[in-house]
């Protein structure tokens, strides 16, 4: 599913989609897990405004139940707590 950034304007949609489909495959992969990272990154830094009272290890673990959802961090992480994110 596409969804149009309310920031950006046509030409510039439109000139950014003309530029990822020049790149070939590995690049637009390599942006993606970038882009990623990115994400994960910003998501870990609320958790930890949020909760600075938080360990590294607390912080993790509340991401990966805002990604993944508590059934499998249960499943995945069963004798760890869980955390709010």
């Amino acid at each position: 599913m596409a969804f149009d950034a309310l920031d950006t304007t046509t030409d510039a949609r439109t000139a950014q989609r003309e530029a990822y489909r020049k790149l070939g495959g590995p690049e637009r992969v390599a942006i993606q897990f970038r882009l990623g990272a990115l994400v994960r990154g910003t998501a870990l830094a609320g958790i930890l405004r949020r909760h600075p009272e938080y360990s590294d290890a607390q912080a993790r673990m509340a991401l990966r139940r805002l990604l993944f959802g508590d059934d499998l961090v249960r499943r995945a992480w069963p004798d760890e707590e869980l955390i709010d994110p």
